[in-house]
């Protein structure tokens, strides 16, 4: 007990030694010496346990110009000390008071880069936590500073948010609840720290029209696209049962009532303002800046018009066509990402703009605009290559919604395009079967040039013919050339030779030279090898060499890989099936053109 009574006066009497030291002195005369002898000092004191005596030394108003000057150099120990103690030990208040005194005391502009300093260097899991711990007292020395306040708000707030953005965002119910790192919580106190520099801005903005200074404004419109890039861009902002307030909700729209209240939200929703953007030397910086800004922008019209954020602000003179045209370089920028999180984000968005429209509302000059014919080979993507089922489904869905919006013409471009594009048999099979069921109305309810005579052939073009000729891969390609069959069938059978409406009877014998001949071929051949290669794996059924026996089976473009023999024999059998199968509906294509040629014949003899 002696020995640390005697440590608790050494600790108490150093720091004692060079504040009596000090308080004789000018504060013009204070020396580097001075600085180092009283961080020391008050660095021991923290570390050892003495937090109330420093906190009566930092109180005694003799001490106030050498708190003011030196004071700073505590925040490293201080923060260290307030994270080794619990919440309720009576010495992590004392640090906490020591903090807030130094706010009040310090000399505003050291305690400034002390702080920021201090924020810099944290990691890891201390980063929200001292963050947050640190959030009240910068405010409170930004609030003090008289020159390039702007600049330091600013800088405040871009070293937080880098600090921030490492860290992972949390995704389920159960991690947001949880909030392991404090993430959630933390970014909401950041928009508390921002809001009285908001407020001033909304001041200035209010007692002049013509409002000049905008470094601040600016600095706080930098800060709210920042966030909107992390962690909205990344975050589940969906209505969560069980959760009464969604942390991220809150601070999503905690943002967009920023960006209303310094004027901001209806230009950069509709405008596409993206602030002052740095004019870069290095062409990889700027693209980075460019990207970052568009994926903001492309969040905030997620905010907008999927979640409803800010939908009070919302002017409702545009037609659902223009909001469509607004958003389609947001929905581009976000089916470009491969995320579930960023991806949903843009089918959503897509789905929210179609959604408002009329069907056959959309017209077809809007194909003029490439991302009209971008975003749905986009779609055609995550449809064919998304691991997530769901997104997959949702993405075809929308493709239908997309198609079902355009008249008539537009209709028809678009399917000439994905037709061109796709580079997948699933696809084109849907895309055939759209095409017959325009076909189909046309003849049925409302007359139409687009799928009808001279137009509809130039699609038929596209259509029945094989991509290779006979050497197309009709196992890979068994879902075009089954649409394709289906939808000669339905011309056949519901077009008359003598009618002609379609233009098919017309167009027969280049049908038959481009598809329905080489198909037969294509089939013979087909058919052939893979009888061969079925008799050749019951002959050599003992025989263990599965890995390159079939190299010729492929399954999406890619070869299969090694199975047992039996595998492979059922593989085998289930593509003849299909050739079989595909026989069949041409045997039946072939028929009915042989009757109906057969019937005109009969009647004009």
């Amino acid at each position: 007990m002696p020995e640390e009574q005697s440590q608790t006066i050494m600790a108490v009497d150093e720091l004692q030694a060079v504040i009596q030291r000090c308080q004789i002195l000018e504060e013009a005369d204070f020396k580097g010496e001075d600085f180092n002898l009283f961080q020391v000092a008050g660095q021991k004191c923290l570390e050892d346990g003495y937090a109330a005596q420093l906190l009566e030394v930092i109180q005694n108003e003799k001490n106030k110009v050498i708190i003011k000057n030196m004071g700073w150099n505590l925040i490293s120990p201080l923060v260290r000390c307030i994270f080794m103690y619990k919440q309720e030990d009576d010495k992590r208040e004392h640090c906490l008071k020591i903090l807030d005194q130094l706010a009040q005391l310090c000399n505003p502009k050291e305690l400034f880069l002390g702080l920021l300093e201090q924020i810099e260097q944290t990691s890891g899991g201390q980063v929200c936590q001292t963050i947050m711990l640190l959030l009240q007292p910068l405010q409170t020395v930004l609030l003090k500073l008289q020159n390039k306040k702007a600049y330091s708000v600013g800088l405040s707030l871009a070293m937080i948010m880098n600090q921030l953005t490492p860290l992972p965002v949390p995704y389920t119910k159960q991690q947001i609840q949880e909030d392991k790192l404090g993430l959630c919580q933390c970014c909401n106190a950041v928009v508390d720290f921002a809001k009285p520099f908001v407020n001033e801005v909304v001041k200035n903005m209010e007692k002049s029209s013509e409002y000049n200074d905008m470094e601040l404004k600016e600095e706080l419109l930098k800060f709210c696209m920042k966030s909107l890039k992390y962690p909205l861009l990344t975050a589940q902002l969906e209505e969560l049962e069980g959760i009464e307030e969604h942390p991220f909700r809150h601070f999503a729209t905690e943002i967009i009532d920023i960006l209303w209240d310094i004027r901001e939200l209806i230009p950069l929703v509709f405008l596409h303002r993206k602030g002052k953007s740095p004019r870069w030397e290095n062409q990889e910086f700027a693209d980075i800046e460019r990207k970052n800004s568009a994926e903001s922008l492309a969040c905030l019209s997620y905010l907008m018009f999927v979640q409803h954020f800010g939908i009070h602000c919302f002017p409702t003179v545009f037609s659902p066509s223009y909001l469509l045209q607004c958003n389609m370089m947001h929905i581009e920028v976000l089916l470009k990402r491969t995320e579930e999180s960023m991806l949903s984000k843009g089918l959503d968005l897509f789905e929210s703009c179609l959604l408002r429209m009329e069907d056959n509302s959309l017209l077809h000059q809007y194909l003029e605009f490439r991302d009209f014919i971008n975003i749905p080979q986009d779609l055609v993507k995550v449809m064919t290559l998304c691991p997530i089922e769901h997104l997959r489904k949702k993405s075809l869905n929308i493709l239908q919604l997309f198609i079902d919006k355009f008249d008539a013409e537009g209709k028809h471009t678009l399917f000439r395009c994905l037709l061109k594009t796709s580079n997948h048999a699933g696809v084109e099979g849907y895309i055939i079967k759209n095409i017959k069921d325009q076909i189909h109305l046309s003849l049925t309810a409302c007359d139409n040039i687009w799928f009808t005579g001279h137009h509809l052939i130039s699609l038929l073009d596209l259509v029945l013919l094989l991509p290779e000729g006979a050497e197309t891969d009709l196992l890979q390609n068994s879902d075009r050339i089954m649409a394709s069959l289906n939808l000669l069938r339905y011309l056949v059978i519901k077009d008359c030779e003598n009618d002609n409406q379609t233009g098919v009877w017309t167009t027969l014998a280049k049908i038959e030279q481009n598809f329905l001949k080489p198909l037969h071929v294509g089939l013979n051949m087909s058919k052939a090898h893979y009888e061969a290669e079925i008799k050749n794996k019951k002959e050599n059924r003992r025989e263990a060499h599965s890995s390159n026996t079939v190299c010729s089976v492929t399954v999406s473009g890619e070869k299969m890989p090694a199975m047992t023999t039996e595998m492979q024999l059922q593989v085998l059998h289930s593509a003849l099936f299909t050739f079989d199968l595909i026989e069949s509906v041409l045997a039946r294509v072939e028929e009915l053109i042989e009757v109906k040629i057969k019937a005109v014949m009969d009647e004009n003899s």
